[in-house]
């Protein structure tokens, strides 16, 4: 049986107090503007093997991460392309999603032991604001228990994990409620993983006319 705790339901207001919780290795669930995102602290592997244990995840399935922007994508990620950048002055903030090579630093079980990492930089103040106060990219994937509706709101998140997670923060309805669009730029041909907020033609347009 799984020990119940009392999940806080943080503000708007309260961004520091959820920045706080997440450096402790808390789980918190945080507006997007996709879904609702289960984080915690992608450099600590004790919090991220939570995140997996609670969803019921598959380990070979790896996780995204959440981050401030391409300076923060530098700490984590090598042999950067500059079509990455180009995207990220184009959509980021916003639902797409980069797989770029691994730099190594976060825990194997974010990458699933591969050798890359899913970045995205979220179009939502809150979600921003978290992520520069914790100052720390955070291991995300949509909230909900595998193969249920991910979350677009707090009550949902409080119906799926009140009780088995740290806190929730309270930001309305995400506003698309769809999945980012994921794309794989470690190959010499990128490759759309998944279509979700950015349509996958739109996407390879725009990579096809900046790609160096």
């Amino acid at each position: 049986m799984k020990t119940l705790m009392e999940t806080i339901r943080y503000s708007i207001e309260e961004t520091q107090e959820a920045a706080t919780m997440l450096w402790k290795g808390g789980l918190v669930a945080i507006p997007t503007e996709t879904v609702y995102g289960l984080t915690t602290n992608a450099k600590d592997g004790v919090a991220v093997q939570k995140i997996f244990d609670l969803k019921d995840r598959d380990y070979e399935k790896p996780i995204g991460v959440l981050v401030s922007g391409m300076e923060m994508v530098e700490q984590y990620c090598q042999n950067i392309p500059p079509v990455a950048y180009r995207l990220a002055e184009k959509y980021w903030p916003g639902p797409l999603t980069m797989v770029l090579e691994d730099k190594g630093v976060v825990p194997l079980m974010v990458t699933a032991e591969t050798d890359t990492l899913g970045v995205r930089c979220p179009d939502h103040p809150l979600a921003l604001e978290i992520i520069k106060k914790a100052d720390f990219p955070l291991a995300a994937t949509s909230a909900n228990p595998s193969g249920k509706e991910p979350a677009k709101n707090a009550q949902e998140v409080f119906a799926y994990f009140d009780g088995e997670i740290e806190g929730v923060v309270d930001g309305g309805s995400s506003a698309l409620g769809v999945a980012s669009t994921v794309v794989d730029l470690t190959q010499e041909e990128p490759k759309v993983l998944r279509e979700g907020g950015i349509p996958t033609e739109e996407l390879l347009a725009f990579i096809r006319e900046h790609q160096a």
